[in-house]
């Protein structure tokens, strides 16, 4: 199955980070089918074992802070009984925007994995780099580029299909 695989594609943390991924990319489906911006995230503990999932729920929720990063935040801490997810792992389809970087510090994730770089308002490494700043009173370890293409891939069409409904209009 494998045999003509480069063996960094077939590293087991790798295919760990695609499948929590698509985990991800199916939740961001959803929230793009419910017509939320399509963006997924999933927390999984050092174990492997899933802990919280989330999309976005803005339009639904009227709610200007539910982003699918700080719902699934909050159901992690929930779930754990304790804000503090050193030992947790965020995968998010899209490079968090600065509230949610906020927030990710705040609980400090064990580890951040996401998709694609956001341009306009990712504050990972793209726009600004809020981890590294003096600011940031926790050292985040970031993987980006996951699926990037999938990722990619799913938002540049969901706003393909969003511009081509309002000109229809």
């Amino acid at each position: 199955m494998f045999k003509n695989t480069p063996p960094a594609i077939r590293d087991p943390v790798y295919l760990m980070h695609r499948q929590w991924m698509s985990c991800a990319l199916n939740l961001a489906k959803e929230a793009g089918e419910a017509g939320e911006v399509p963006v997924g995230a999933v927390i999984v503990d050092d174990t492997g074992k899933l802990i919280a999932e989330a999309a976005n729920r803005r339009e639904r929720d009227q709610d200007p802070t539910a982003h699918a990063e700080i719902l699934a935040l909050r159901a992690a801490g929930k779930a754990l009984q304790n804000w503090h997810l050193n030992h947790c792992t965020l995968y998010v389809t899209l490079e968090p925007c600065p509230m949610c970087t906020g927030a990710i510090i705040l609980a400090r994730l064990g580890l951040l994995v996401y998709g694609v770089d956001d341009p306009k308002t990712g504050t990972i490494r793209t726009v600004a780099n809020i981890p590294d700043s003096v600011c940031s009173n926790h050292r985040l370890p970031v993987l980006a580029g996951i699926m990037e293409s999938a990722c990619r891939t799913q938002l540049e069409d969901w706003f393909a299909q969003r511009r081509r409904s309002k000109g229809k209009n």
